[in-house]
């Protein structure tokens, strides 16, 4: 089952038709307008297929949720996450290893200065 937060919704709430166009920005990170403005192209290039696929695009997407997002920075992750999922797990990954590098420095200017702490971790161990 896919996350609420990497589905394909229509929004409404920016659109300016059915919000199709709104919700692909929104779920590629594109800005709204270029989106729109490759709509109305590819209506001109292939005539009436991309207009029903509009359409039918229209008719089968669910609304977006009115809090899908808790802000700007949470839109911006879950975008980059749906771009390119490899990477966004890449960057977490180098987060989560600095988290612990500076954390196992931590611990270890602690244990060095605090002589008792030392005995007691070797008397444990």
């Amino acid at each position: 089952m896919n996350s609420p937060r990497t589905t394909l919704y229509r929004d409404k709430h920016n659109g300016k038709l059915m919000g199709v166009c709104a919700g692909i920005a929104d779920y590629t990170g594109i800005n709204v307008f270029w989106v729109r403005l490759i709509a109305i192209a590819s209506i001109f290039i292939t005539g009436g297929p991309s207009i029903i696929a509009y359409l039918i695009a229209g008719f089968l997407l669910n609304k977006k949720p009115p809090y899908l997002y808790r802000d700007e920075s949470e839109q911006k992750y879950w975008q980059g996450v749906r771009q390119n999922p490899k990477r966004t797990a890449r960057e977490i990954r180098a987060a989560f290893r600095d988290v612990d590098r500076r954390l196992a420095a931590v611990e270890t200017h602690y244990v060095s200065s605090n002589p008792r702490l030392t005995a007691e971790i070797e008397r444990l161990r």
